[in-house]
């Protein structure tokens, strides 16, 4: 009876936790909002990235990591675990406050660019950063285009567009510094706040039609996510308007119109994005797959 009912669970367990990759997916496009708090989301003109979460899953209760600050959010969302694994504990972190407890051979804690590279040495990845305090979290020779935007936001998503279409990388990641910017400035939860996240709207719009038009939509998972929110005119503080970050997830074999229930904190993007291109993550990741959002 003890055997009966132990195959029955394991039975009843599998197809969740032992869910197959989506068939088919080449592409994955990872696009980060800079400050974009969750709070926002409902209430802002989002057109583009409503009809994403229309056509696709989304949640507005993930989570960044502790402090709710930049570098140690961008770190953590790449190579999927917190600071107190990959060692980028501020907001400006260009090297570990706390040594990384492992290392890639290229000489930083593994990230989600690094397992491409050694995993698949052909496969062309993009960085394309409008925040220069990206450079020092990706690996350089883990990246075959690495474009600098250099605060920049209008040139990040036409040159990410014009790299979608021309090079169709197997990995793009586009960093947005808005609106984190209108936000130090003026402040969140500000009309000046909303009008901004109606031209990053805009800016993702510029991505998705690229990856329309480079006829990759059908192999493709678009993920659009933030580092963290904010409160008044600054965060890395406890506040959910600062912890909170929109997760949506558009593409081949995900959940239509799903709003994802179980949690979700910022490494498990990396872990999600290593999952769907079938990568194996190294011992010292944390992050999880978010499977729930497949069919």
């Amino acid at each position: 009876m003890r055997k009966i009912i132990g195959m029955v669970l394991m039975t009843s367990w599998l197809p969740f936790a032992a869910m197959a990759q989506p068939s088919k997916v080449k592409h994955v496009i990872l696009i980060g909002c800079d400050g974009f708090g969750a709070y926002a989301l409902p209430g802002a003109e989002m057109p583009q990235l409503k009809k994403l979460m229309q056509g696709g899953a989304w949640s507005l209760t993930a989570r960044s990591v502790l402090p709710s600050s930049s570098a140690v959010n961008w770190a953590s969302m790449l190579m999927g675990a917190g600071p107190t694994v990959h060692g980028y504990t501020e907001w400006n972190s260009a090297v570990p406050e706390i040594p990384s407890a492992d290392t890639s051979r290229f000489g930083l804690f593994p990230s989600v660019f690094s397992l491409l590279k050694e995993q698949r040495p052909e496969a062309v990845s993009a960085l394309i950063y409008s925040w220069q305090g990206i450079n020092p979290l990706v690996e350089e020779a883990a990246t075959t285009i690495r474009v600098p935007a250099k605060d920049n936001d209008d040139f990040c998503a036409d040159t990410a567009a014009a790299i979608i279409r021309a090079q169709k990388p197997v990995l793009t990641f586009v960093h947005l510094d808005q609106p984190d910017g209108v936000g130090h400035k003026v402040g969140h939860r500000t009309p000046e706040y909303y009008q901004e996240l109606k031209k990053v709207d805009a800016r993702i719009g510029k991505i998705v039609k690229a990856v329309e038009d480079a006829g990759i939509a059908e192999e493709s998972v678009i993920i659009i996510t933030a580092d963290h929110g904010g409160k008044g005119k600054g965060h890395g503080g406890k506040s959910l308007d600062e912890v909170q970050i929109p997760w949506v997830i558009y593409g081949r074999r995900v959940q239509k119109g799903q709003a994802l229930k179980h949690p979700i904190i910022t490494y498990d993007t990396a872990a999600t994005i290593a999952w769907l291109l079938k990568l194996k993550t190294p011992e010292s990741w944390r992050g999880l797959p978010v499977k729930e959002a497949f069919r």
